[in-house]
Formats: C-alpha cells, sequence, structure tokens
C-alpha cells in the first residue's frame, strides 16, 4: 500500500491558493488516473479515495486539519494500515523553489514547512518522499499573506502544465520507487519557461 498525500487548508476560500497546491495537484491525479471521488473520514480526519494500480493499493489523501496540523491526519492512517515511511509521497508548496520548479526529496527535513514539519513530527520520521513544487518568494509581501493568496494570472496560464508533470511523476513513483529515487539523487527538477 502507497499513500500520496496532498498538503492544503479545507475550504473553498483557500481552494486556489498557493498554499493549497498539494491539494490542487493531488485533485488533477484523482480526475486523470479514473480514481472514485473523495469522501470525508472523521476516523482519518481526511478526504479519501483510494484504487488499485498494478495490483498495488494507492491511498490519495487530503488532510482535513489545516495545514499545520496535517501531521495529525497522517498519523492516524499510519496507525490503521501499519504503512512504512518509504511508502509516503508527500505533495505540497515550496517558497525555496522558483515557481514551477519541481523536486523530489527523500529523508530531508521540513526546510520551515509548517504542514512538513507537522508530518515529521506526528511519525517521527523524515524517511519519507516528498515532491516539492516552487511557488516562489514574494518581494515585498508578507509570506503568510502570499501563500493564502490566489495564483497571478501569469501563474495560472502555467499551472495546467505543473499538474501534468507531476501526475507523470507520481506515476513514476507508484511504479518504481528505484527510479524515483534515482531522480531524487540527482535533485531532479523541472522548469518550466
Amino acid at each position: 500500500m502507497k499513500i500520496i498525500c496532498g498538503l492544503g487548508n479545507p475550504g473553498d476560500k483557500f481552494k486556489f491558493t498557493r498554499h493549497n497546491l498539494g491539494f490542487l495537484i493531488l485533485d488533477y491525479f484523482q480526475k486523470e488516473n479514473l480514481f472514485p471521488q473523495f469522501k470525508f473520514y472523521q476516523k482519518f480526519l481526511s478526504e479519501i479515495s483510494k484504487k488499485k494500480i498494478n495490483h498495488q493499493e494507492i491511498i490519495l489523501l487530503k488532510p482535513q486539519t489545516f495545514m499545520n496540523n496535517s501531521g495529525k491526519a497522517i498519523k492516524r492512517i499510519f496507525l490503521a494500515f501499519k504503512i512504512k515511511p518509504e511508502n509516503l509521497c508527500l505533495i505540497h508548496d515550496d517558497l525555496d523553489l522558483p515557481f514551477g520548479k519541481i523536486k523530489i526529496s527523500f529523508k530531508k527535513g521540513s526546510g520551515g514547512h509548517k504542514g512538513v514539519q507537522s508530518v515529521i513530527d506526528e511519525i517521527s520520521t523524515k524517511d519519507f518522499w516528498r515532491i516539492r513544487v516552487g511557488i516562489g518568494k514574494p518581494k515585498r509581501k508578507k509570506i503568510e499573506k502570499f501563500v493564502l493568496e490566489e495564483f497571478a494570472k501569469k501563474e495560472k496560464k502555467k499551472l495546467k502544465k505543473i499538474l501534468e508533470f507531476v501526475n507523470k511523476l507520481l506515476k513514476i513513483w507508484i511504479e518504481n520507487p528505484q527510479k524515483a529515487q534515482t531522480l531524487a539523487s540527482f535533485k531532479y527538477s523541472f522548469k518550466y519557461s
């Protein structure tokens, strides 16, 4: 069993904000790969969709705890299904990468991302995969305001390409973790012009 978890905040007012990029990517992946509709499970504090791909059960997870408490939801699903940390892939926005740049990380610290830190704290390890999707850093705005704003017009035009690329990347991760590990070891990134 593998878990692909997008990080974000629940509720319509946050739906298209930069901080919800993990949710947007997971929604796209769910539709493109014909997963069932997401359903809320109180037991896991999450919206979940699951199906088998190549005889392997894949759970798509959107914690509904708000970003900074994402780890609480992941811990519950880890305990229920006895998940190994290396079978978790976390997708999230990253201020330290320019908009449209993507990196795969394994066994790395949170880099100041509170949602990621919550996961590390709750499951007591950083031995999981992360797909970090760059949103860039604001020059004049406060970071808290910037991440909760909707994407700029020029960013929205590139968003579909990002969604398509991460969709392909996730399929590689599901089918061949060793290949994903190779990509991560070379700090694989993809930049959109």
